[in-house]
């Protein structure tokens, strides 16, 4: 598998727009690569049962699945790999505990990238690109902030924060990977079209 042709499109799930399942089937329908399962305010056991039926679909799409900050639920609903962010559980013990899970970390500047590289994390979601409504109070990086991410590390990194369709071209300028994206799809009138426009837009920049 590459890891790199799979995060091109990683779209985040977020029930203040959309319920999981439903949004999940049409983002993949429209060309999402992977998908990421984000709750903030469920039960474990919730959690699970929707992760479960995330990963049948995935599976049906050939689609990656990964799971926010939960490496239980990550670990119980066969995900294929887990988002960990600096308040989360440090990378090198995800790693003792689930040597096959892909790891990636969340990071706001150079300096955790470098660092997130180092403690063998497998790809970078970096951020914020822009300022974000689904994050209050994030720092924000800027398109230069993601350049400098891109070309200081040899992992794969995908561009996170306030990425539409009216911007995703500027990002994709900087070499990233792929980009991560919650409101301009989720948040879509029509989530399978809006993903089949942002899969346009990723594959003429990429090409």
């Amino acid at each position: 598998m590459n890891l790199r042709e799979k995060l091109k499109l990683y779209v985040i799930t977020d029930r203040r727009l959309k319920p999981e399942i439903k949004s999940v089937r049409e983002a993949l329908e429209g060309g999402a690569t992977s998908i990421q399962l984000r709750i903030k305010n469920a039960s474990t056991r919730e959690m699970i049962k929707i992760g479960k039926r995330i990963r049948e679909l995935t599976k049906e799409y050939d689609a990656l699945y990964f799971v926010d900050d939960r490496l239980d639920v990550a670990l119980v609903t066969n995900a294929d790999g887990v988002q960990l962010g600096s308040e989360d559980m440090p990378i090198s013990l995800a790693r003792e505990i689930a040597p096959n899970l892909i790891i990636g970390a969340s990071v706001y500047s150079l300096e955790e990238a470098l660092q997130a590289e180092k403690e063998r994390a497998d790809y970078l979601g970096a951020g914020s690109v822009f300022p974000t409504p689904t994050k209050a109070g994030v720092r924000v990086i800027g398109v230069e902030g993601l350049r400098k991410i891109v070309k200081s590390v040899k992992i794969p990194v995908v561009a996170i924060g306030g990425i539409n369709h009216k911007n995703a071209r500027d990002v994709l300028k900087t070499g990233v990977d792929g980009i991560a994206i919650i409101s301009a799809i989720m948040g879509a009138e029509d989530v399978k079209k809006a993903t089949e426009e942002m899969k346009k837009i990723i594959e003429e920049a990429i090409r």
